[in-house]
């Protein structure tokens, strides 16, 4: 059995840097990952320009990887409709194949050990210390350990967490592609009960990820047939679809996407990036907030070991730092989420949109962060 002080569950963002600054704190650190490195994930690749001065401060150094700049903001009705917007802040745009990867080399030369094509089967804690078993049999322990295990885990039906117990009825896919688009915009297309995002990545390419409903799925039978019924509808998807050269030979899928409300501490556990909570993908920016949760989790453990705190200390400052950053963020996303989806709603909301400016530049920075 291994010994460390810190155990995370899950390799993705949050994971990534949780590890990567608690290794840099000089914290003996652990991470489980499921798959091997470099893996593409469902994921709509912006990054806010909030994240990068913490991003510096761990040694990341976001230009070696040719992100493409992102500064302008594009949002259409399922009839094309289109809302122009700047981005304040502005962000870039960074493929998570290309970005975990560096992650992954970075932190293994910071020292942090990582246990990869492995899962987490069960995590138990007793005598304020934890045991993670592992599924070939071997165990890590460790005083503290970090959730980071993405929108949805077996470990959340062990834990019985509240959101589990309700079906989600949302499906995330995405594709890499090349089209003639430009590189300093992002874009938003909705189409009915569902919306798609497209936005520039690294080596030309970019990336096209939407969120639609398993019913639009179960209809038409298959994603081509779905798309070709439903999204084509939207003028800008259609062109996308019928002109770009798609790179996936099939798309990145996952289900069971869930923005209810979750806790950030389970069984003593702290919960980070979208384990803790999802912001919806309309209002995007869920890779900043994986990597300020990641931040936050990072700056609580490190006072537990090195400022004498207590575990109830711990979970009670964690949450209370994760509320205060994030709780309200998350709820109005839920709220706009509700504008927008069904055609007519997604047709008013758009339309009054475009004539009240300032409302879109409120939206804009309530469901974005400050540099940190």
């Amino acid at each position: 059995m291994k010994k460390k002080d810190v155990v995370v569950i899950g390799g993705g963002l949050a994971g990534l840097v949780s590890a990567l600054g608690l290794a840099r704190a000089g914290l003996q650190v652990a991470l489980v990952e499921k798959k091997a490195y470099p893996f593409h994930r469902v994921c709509g690749e912006y990054i806010s320009n909030e994240a990068l001065p913490y991003l510096r401060r761990l040694g990341v150094q976001i230009s070696r990887l040719a992100p493409a700049r992102i500064s302008r903001f594009m949002l259409t009705s399922p009839t094309g409709n289109a809302l122009h917007a700047k981005l304040d802040l502005g962000g870039f745009g960074l493929s998570r194949y290309t970005l975990d990867h560096y992650l992954y080399e970075l932190a293994q030369q910071q020292g942090v050990e990582f246990v990869l094509q492995q899962t987490v089967q069960q995590v138990n804690f007793d005598q304020n210390e934890f045991t993670t078993h592992l599924s070939n049999g071997k165990s890590i322990n460790a005083q503290v350990v970090i959730g980071a295990f993405g929108k949805r885990s077996n470990l959340d039906r062990q834990l019985q967490r509240g959101f589990f117990k309700a079906r989600s009825p949302y499906v995330g896919v995405k594709y890499h592609i090349k089209y003639d688009f430009p590189r300093d915009l992002i874009a938003l297309h909705n189409f009915n009960d569902g919306y798609a995002g497209t936005s520039a990545i690294e080596d030309g390419k970019y990336c096209l990820c939407y969120l639609t409903t398993r019913d639009n799925l179960k209809k038409h039978g298959s994603i081509p047939a779905m798309e070709q019924a439903i999204l084509y509808r939207n003028p800008h998807l259609r062109s996308i679809f019928e002109e770009a050269e798609f790179l996936y030979p099939q798309p990145e899928v996952i289900n069971e996407i869930s923005f209810a409300t979750k806790t950030c501490v389970e069984n003593h556990m702290l919960m980070c990036g979208d384990a803790a909570g999802m912001i919806t993908p309309l209002c995007g920016n869920g890779m900043a907030m994986a990597i300020h949760a990641a931040k936050i989790a990072t700056d609580q453990t490190h006072l537990y070991f090195a400022g004498g705190r207590s575990r109830q200390e711990l979970e009670q400052q964690y949450t209370l730092a994760w509320q205060n950053q994030f709780a309200s963020r998350l709820r109005l996303g839920r709220t706009v989420q509700q504008l927008f989806g069904g055609p007519l709603l997604s047709e008013a909301a758009v339309g009054l949109l475009k004539t009240v400016p300032p409302a879109v530049r409120l939206i804009m920075r309530q469901t974005h962060g400050k540099p940190f």
